[in-house]
């Protein structure tokens, strides 16, 4: 019989890297040194494990790695590295197109739960939009039975959907845009219907508060993004939350690290 314990406090951050590789040219190692978090998820890795510089994780003290990359390289993949040891994970949603591409890691520590997601992005065109459709669809149902089973969820990763207008840019301009969609903020609120909360809104309502900007035009430096990286977690786990924050300061690639405390 498994024995599960009460974790007391937990440090995660999640980061979509636009690569690995790129993201550790920039200054990861030094900035996860600094930001120490238990738990790492990190999204759109572009490599396969044995690109992935193991000892330099090691050497920060995160002894513990499970990468799921996709099977196309220079695509995708999540990853989630952790100081502990979890008594559990597994890859995958349990569908053979989706995970293939990399796209969701389960990890229990104690009685907390984390899912490292990276939803697919509608942004190149018809078949995308609607595999990204197919994929909230499954991912929703699998969060569902997974809470039955382990109550304390904590969902971290680049959802690739600003959910309200006050997280993203001049949301007049978007409303056909993949990503703000009403079909995909439609999801959104289901997700919360659902028994899971946005993290971030607990504590700050404020505009312009963005962890993505692309790469054109400065947008970063004009603050002209999208809130499309969320922690989301359960209401069973809500009571725990302590903190919620997204580090905009931190450029290491097109987003930033969002991170929460639980205790």
């Amino acid at each position: 019989m498994r024995i599960i314990t009460y974790i007391e406090y937990m440090k995660i951050i999640s980061l979509n890297l636009n690569g690995i590789r790129s993201a550790s040219s920039k200054g990861m190692f030094e900035w996860l040194e600094t930001a120490c978090p238990d738990v790492l998820c990190v999204q759109e890795l572009k490599a396969q494990p044995e690109q992935i510089d193991v000892l330099a994780f090691q050497g920060l003290g995160y002894t513990h790695q499970l990468v799921h990359s996709a099977q196309k390289k220079g695509y995708s993949g999540t990853a989630i590295f952790s100081k502990q040891k979890p008594d559990y994970y597994a890859i995958g949603i349990g569908n053979e197109f989706f995970d293939a591409e990399g796209r969701v890691i389960r990890a229990d520590f104690g009685d907390v739960t984390v899912v490292c997601v990276y939803i697919p992005s509608g942004t190149t065109g018809d078949v995308r939009q609607a595999a990204k459709m197919q994929f909230l669809e499954l991912f929703l149902e699998y969060l569902k039975k997974l809470r039955a089973e382990r109550p304390n969820l904590s969902v971290c990763g680049d959802f690739n959907i600003c959910h309200k207008p006050i997280d993203i840019n001049h949301p007049e301009r978007h409303k056909t845009s993949s990503g703000f969609l009403p079909e995909e903020r439609e999801w959104f609120d289901r997700l919360v219907e659902a028994g899971f909360v946005d993290t971030f809104r607990e504590f700050n309502q404020e505009p312009n508060q963005y962890s993505w900007w692309s790469y054109m035009g400065g947008a970063r430096a004009k603050n002209v993004g999208w809130r499309i990286d969320y922690h989301v977690v359960t209401e069973a786990l809500k009571p725990r939350l302590k903190q919620a924050v997204i580090e905009q300061q931190v450029v290491l690639s097109d987003h930033c690290p969002v991170g929460i405390e639980l205790a």
